[in-house]
């Protein structure tokens, strides 16, 4: 074997790979790392994206400490969270459930139930705030059919933000739900049969079966959910801009405001780091329960 041409040739199929991998190198360098090792360097600093860029240290940081709007918006989000987590993932592992069984026009309910994820949330929310309107809405005309008075809803700072939750919930559940249906179909068939000659019911089958096998999908839906709801942005703005008295605000809306609204470009981005250590420490601890439990 001839050692020389062998050499020539790996050198040659990495040099092809560089070459072919460049053009998704320098998009990730230029629209990913620099933005980020950019907002990092901003959030030192007193910035209004027009004059020049003052150099202030921690302060932004130390502002965030004292800053009421920033912890109302925490807590917002949190809110958001826990009512939006749970809801969407026994909703869409019900309908995977469903989904997974043998039913007449089984593929068209699928494709029905996955329509909202690909529909655009502006178009979502316009249409959901119609439904919230109290005097116009649908929701309130169904309910006063049985003699229930409705909510004010979006207008109301007890269920705005339930307002907020049940719209996007409804929008991702047919997510959900294809993580989880691709779970179930992953789960060999023999273990139900084993299940069914030992005279084990469907909800036995269910607790000691179909769940502990779905603890990777479970995780996986879980882990993506949670990083999504910390940015929920998009169908607040519309429905609610943030109200009413700041019922609705969340953390990435109040980055939003600061950033293009009171164009404090440094304080903005020292919130979206705290944003992302906050995710990044939810996502380290899920790892870890994670781990605990497949051990």
């Amino acid at each position: 074997m001839n050692f020389a041409v062998v050499g020539m040739t790996k050198k040659n199929t990495i040099l092809w790979l560089c070459i072919f991998l460049l053009p998704n190198l320098l998009g990730f360098l230029i629209f990913i790392c620099i933005p980020i090792i950019s907002s990092l360097v901003v959030s030192f600093t007193d910035w209004d994206l027009i004059g020049d860029i003052n150099f202030i240290g921690l302060d932004n940081y130390l502002r965030l400490i004292n800053d009421e709007d920033f912890w109302l918006s925490f807590k917002n989000t949190i809110l958001f969270i826990i009512g939006y987590l749970p809801l969407v993932m026994l909703l869409g592992l019900g309908c995977a459930l469903l989904m997974n069984k043998k039913i007449k026009m089984r593929a068209a309910f699928r494709a029905i139930y996955f329509l909202p994820v690909v529909t655009s949330w502006v178009a979502v929310s316009l249409v959901w705030k119609w439904l919230y309107n109290p005097n116009y809405g649908l929701i309130n005309y169904i309910l006063s059919l049985f003699g229930i008075a409705g909510p004010e809803w979006l207008s109301d700072p007890d269920t705005a933000m339930l307002g907020i939750v049940l719209t996007s919930v409804w929008k991702d559940i047919g997510f959900v739900m294809v993580l989880f249906l691709g779970g179930l179909q992953n789960i060999s068939p023999t273990y139900y049969e084993a299940a069914s000659v030992d005279g084990a019911g469907k909800f036995r089958t269910f607790w000691n079966i179909t769940l502990p096998l779905l603890t990777p999908t479970t995780f996986l839906v879980m882990i993506i959910s949670l990083i999504n709801s910390f940015q929920v942005f998009d169908q607040v703005m519309i429905m609610t801009e943030g109200g009413p008295g700041g019922a609705t605000t969340v953390l990435v809306q109040n980055i939003y405001n600061h950033a293009f609204r009171y164009y404090e470009m440094g304080y903005a981005s020292a919130m979206s780091w705290v944003l992302f250590i906050v995710i990044f420490i939810f996502t380290i601890v899920q790892m870890k329960i994670q781990n605990k439990g497949a051990n």
